[in-house]
């Protein structure tokens, strides 16, 4: 019966029936006298009384011993039973094995009700063990089941319970960041498009994650689609609004690919969504653009038009205008921007004098005595470091030099040979003052620093490997990374010391 202790309208119960149970088994032709629906009855009362060891025990000297086939209800109740606790998640599995040896083909079962239930409480347990691979087995056995339409059996298993849509949700969520993880970008969006196709919803960092996997691997077209199908649910209040770094990252994945029609699709979409135009990341995307162009003249106009608006750029901006200047073999106006970040009160980091002294490499004479103020000015910022210690990002705040910080020095100390070889200027004069900062930066280690800048650079290593952590590194984090590397790529591809 379905009342307490198995009891029908007060009467009898699991003890009562378990003993008539044992008694017809023991009789000569006891065997024979217990039917298949007689043993499920019981098995589903222990089931619904929370006896879920006995009703497996029950069950495989049904399935095992006798040799019936029990009805997919009967595999269901135990199933249910034994998902409702954590510890017996095997259990459940167990139960499942049983009706494969009864003969249920999983692929198959998901067309009945109990047979979708059965899968439901699979699913949870592998998720309580942490076997995405099973869970998302028994979902696609499901999505197999025929005579579900106009449902889907997966969809149908899904939104069975509470319990399972929760089990299903977080298993697709666990797999995405797997796949993430492992930098397959594929499986990733291909698990998205399972979560919404079950009627699940994706959480907003479960997008993000995966429309930011494909603007890393340079998918352009997959990201603007999966974050137009983003605000499209969106607006039918299916999903919350995308953030302003997730369509930063999309912009900066189609620039790269040259995707200039998506980009102002993404634009367009953003100023949609967020009524603005963007932040300062967005524009300092723009700037790569125009800096990749050597447009100087647009470089400067888009700094203005951020000041106008109330937006202050920061050294990312500013090292991505010198960049246009390495671009357009401009070395005054490289230093030019040098001078205005510090008027904003922005500290140039290595990576801006890097890329301001890349902008003097061009033969000039007049390049190679501002490549020596600037690295005058680049050894004395060093000087305060070392002095008050390094406050903040190492890839935003530090200023000690770096590998290709010797390289650029020592390819203007080539250039300045080649001045003074062509009567440009005098090389007694040459080697004691222009010559003098550059070889500072050359012979850096060798200084009576060294020691402290062994420390800095154990520091700045310690730091680096922190970089998740810093205040720079949010979710705009990512973004302005890529900028700065691009810039200084870009500054390298430029300058790798043609004099």
């Amino acid at each position: 019966g379905r009342g307490p202790n198995g009891s029908h309208d007060e009467f009898g119960g699991i003890d009562t029936a378990l003993a008539m149970l044992a008694a017809m088994e023991s009789s000569s032709s006891g065997s024979e006298m217990i039917t298949v629906d007689t043993y499920g009855a019981v098995v589903s009362a222990l089931s619904h009384d929370g006896a879920v060891d006995e009703a497996v025990l029950l069950l495989r000297a049904m399935v095992v011993e006798h040799s019936f086939t029990p009805p997919l209800g009967t595999f269901d109740d135990v199933a249910k039973a034994a998902a409702k606790t954590k510890h017996m998640s095997e259990t459940v599995l167990q139960v499942m094995t049983l009706a494969k040896a009864a003969g249920y083909v999983l692929d198959n079962i998901g067309s009945a009700e109990a047979g979708r239930g059965l899968i439901a409480s699979g699913v949870i347990a592998a998720e309580q063990m942490d076997n995405l691979a099973l869970g998302l087995r028994l979902l696609t056995a499901a999505a197999k089941a025929e005579g579900c339409a106009p449902d889907r059996g997966d969809d149908l298993v899904a939104s069975s319970s509470s319990a399972a849509q929760r089990a299903c949700t977080l298993i697709h969520k666990k797999a995405i960041d797997k796949a993430i993880a492992d930098d397959n970008w594929k499986l990733a969006v291909k698990l998205l498009s399972l979560m919404t196709e079950r009627s699940l919803t994706p959480s907003t960092s479960v997008f993000r994650k995966v429309v930011s996997i494909c603007a890393r691997s340079e998918k352009s077209k997959k990201a603007t689609a999966l974050l137009l199908d983003w605000i499209n649910r969106f607006e039918e209040n299916k999903a919350e609004r995308p953030p302003l770094p997730v369509f930063n990252n999309v912009v900066n994945a189609c620039e790269i690919c040259g995707e200039e029609e998506l980009t102002l699709v993404v634009l367009e979409a953003m100023k949609k969504v967020h009524e603005s135009e963007g932040n300062i990341v967005t524009t300092n995307i723009a700037l790569k653009r125009l800096a990749k162009a050597g447009n100087l003249m647009a470089v400067e106009g888009l700094i203005i038009g951020m000041l106008q608006a109330g937006m202050e750029p920061n050294v990312i901006t500013y090292t991505t205008a010198i960049g246009a200047c390495v671009k357009a073999e401009d070395s005054a106006m490289a230093y030019e921007w040098i001078q205005r970040m510090r008027s904003r009160n922005v500290k140039p980091n290595y990576h801006t004098y890097n890329t301001a002294l890349a902008a003097c490499v061009d033969g000039n004479l007049e390049s190679t005595i501002r490549g020596s103020t600037i690295a005058t000015e680049m050894m004395a910022a060093v000087g305060m470091e070392l002095a008050d210690g390094l406050k903040g990002s190492v890839e935003y705040r530090s200023v000690i030099p770096d590998s290709y910080t010797k390289v650029l020095a020592r390819s203007l100390m080539k250039q300045l040979r080649e001045n003074w070889r062509a009567g440009d200027i005098n090389m007694q004069v040459a080697k004691s003052t222009i010559r003098v900062p550059l070889l500072k930066l050359v012979d850096f280690d060798k200084s009576d620093a060294a020691a402290d800048v062994q420390k800095a650079k154990e520091a700045v290593k310690a730091l680096r490997a922190q970089t998740s952590d810093d205040d720079e590194d949010s979710e705009d984090g990512s973004d302005v990374d890529r900028i700065l590397t691009d810039v200084v790529a870009m500054a390298k591809e430029h300058r790798t010391m043609e004099v």
